[in-house]
């Protein structure tokens, strides 16, 4: 098993700095083979990859999980060392936000996940507008005191509400947001809020559902379903499109092939790297595509974590210097998280 760095949360839960990305098990991906997403895991486990990130709301990735999880649970002490770490999250709809509906959700998680408590509730809200997202933040406080979480934490909230959250009294562990090279907002504010208050990172798209990759050096503009033929493809065009579009997108490329090659890696560690490497990143997210034959990217996520992997100072000018000609991805979709609300 590979020495994987990890990073310790605010509620002492210690995790892998690359985390295992369940939403390509949602359906949004293709097709999914449960059995063979379950064995799948495993091979992460050996690797020493062994924190996965999921949601309630990624269709089976809760029950895979568990499954995975009762399996380990019977094999010997020898071959279950290395203990497994679920991240989840909560999303709810609208709607009352009392202690029974709060509770409810968690064991409903619990029971799909096969765990007596929950490592991480990462908490999402739809409408700031309804400000209800206070009292649900409120009894997951409570049921963190009472045992059932061991980390409360956040996905895809903004600055503001970061803030006015901790301003509470409520303790958050990590927020987990987008962020890339070519979505760098939780720089512009976030980043300085999180590292005044303790509170940690969680990243993901950061290689651009695998735009970020040697696949797409030199290559035309994907514009079709059929090109763009998953949800994460779709998406992170999208975002290109705004960043600067393909012709700059190729340039960065170009320069991060660059890079790779001086450092005997690929693009994708490259991309990484430079996540992991800003304050206060805790962790970049790799979706997993468990069970399909081939779309295993363990080596590459180990590699990009490897504390033998550097980038220079020469390295940032270069790179940076195809980033300062991009659009300002603040100014056109607002802070962390704004693009599911606007």
């Amino acid at each position: 098993m590979a020495q994987v760095p990890k990073v310790r949360l605010a509620g002492g839960l210690e995790i892998c700095r690359i985390l295992n990305g369940m939403w390509q098990v949602s359906g949004a991906h293709g097709p999914v083979d449960h059995p063979k997403a379950v064995q799948a895991m495993q091979a992460y486990i050996d690797a020493g990859l062994t924190t996965f990130d999921m949601a309630d709301i990624y269709g089976p990735a809760e029950e895979i999980f568990g499954r995975f999880n009762s399996q380990l649970k019977w094999k010997p002490s020898c071959d279950a060392a290395a203990p497994l770490q679920g991240l989840t999250k909560w999303v709810p709809r609208p709607g009352p936000m009392d202690r029974k509906v709060v509770e409810k959700a968690l064991q409903r998680s619990m029971a799909r996940m096969q765990v007596d408590s929950l490592d991480c509730v990462q908490f999402h809200w739809w409408d700031y507008s309804d400000n209800r997202y206070l009292h649900a933040l409120g009894h997951l406080s409570d049921l963190q005191q009472d045992g059932l979480i061991r980390e409360l934490a956040l996905t895809n909230f903004d600055t503001q509400r970061l803030e006015e959250i901790t301003n509470k009294g409520i303790r958050i562990s990590s927020n987990q947001v987008q962020y890339s090279l070519i979505d760098q907002r939780p720089a512009a504010k976030m980043e300085a809020v999180c590292l005044s208050h303790g509170i940690q990172l969680l990243t993901y798209g950061t290689l651009a559902g695998g735009l970020l990759s040697e696949r797409y050096l030199g290559k035309a503009e994907p514009t079709s379903r059929v090109e763009l033929n998953t949800a994460s493809l779709s998406k992170y065009k999208k975002v290109i499109d705004g960043w600067g579009g393909w012709g700059l997108f190729q340039e960065l490329l170009v320069v991060l092939d660059s890079v790779a090659q001086g450092h005997s890696c690929s693009i994708a560690n490259v991309a990484t790297r430079y996540i992991l490497d800003r304050p206060a990143v805790a962790g970049v997210i790799v979706g997993c595509r468990l069970g399909v034959a081939g779309a295993e990217h363990i080596k590459d996520s180990l590699h990009s974590c490897s504390p033998e992997l550097e980038l220079t100072a020469q390295d940032l000018r270069t790179i940076d210097g195809v980033l300062q000609r991009s659009c300002d991805l603040m100014s056109l979709i607002g802070d962390c998280g704004d693009e599911y609300r606007n």
